[in-house]
């Protein structure tokens, strides 16, 4: 199950902007900054597999994500040190911006075992 990402002197900004002008992988960012490594199905309930798939590839390519292998599935992480080194200053900015919009998009945290005190899986 091999995945490939843009190394970071590939992210672009149109790419990293197109894969956050969706409420859903707004969510997932915003639950994947807090840090840790999440299984890709159990941040989105209620989606079918192709449209989590079509998400998870959006992000990846933009260069919001990590996705690597973990047995038979995959684990997402936020690129945070690769994205504060490409446009410093953009994801907190982000962040900010959809902490202070309050709760207008879909809470993947919420849904996630960690929302009820479960630590996120280690990255190694």
């Amino acid at each position: 199950m091999a995945v490939n990402h843009p190394t970071r002197e590939q992210i672009r900004l149109e790419n990293v902007f197109t894969a956050l002008g969706n409420p859903m992988r707004l969510s997932v960012v915003r639950t994947l900054a807090a840090g840790g490594e999440y299984p890709c199905g159990s941040l989105l309930d209620g989606i079918s597999k192709s449209t989590l798939t079509h998400h998870w590839r959006v992000l990846r390519e933009g260069g919001l994500i990590w996705q690597r292998p973990a047995g038979r599935e995959l684990l997402l992480s936020l690129r945070r040190e690769d994205l504060d080194a490409r446009f410093p200053g953009l994801l907190d900015s982000v962040l900010s911006a959809i902490d202070r919009a309050g709760d207008d998009l879909p809470d993947a945290a919420d849904r996630h075992p960690r929302a009820a005190g479960q630590p996120p899986a280690g990255r190694s």
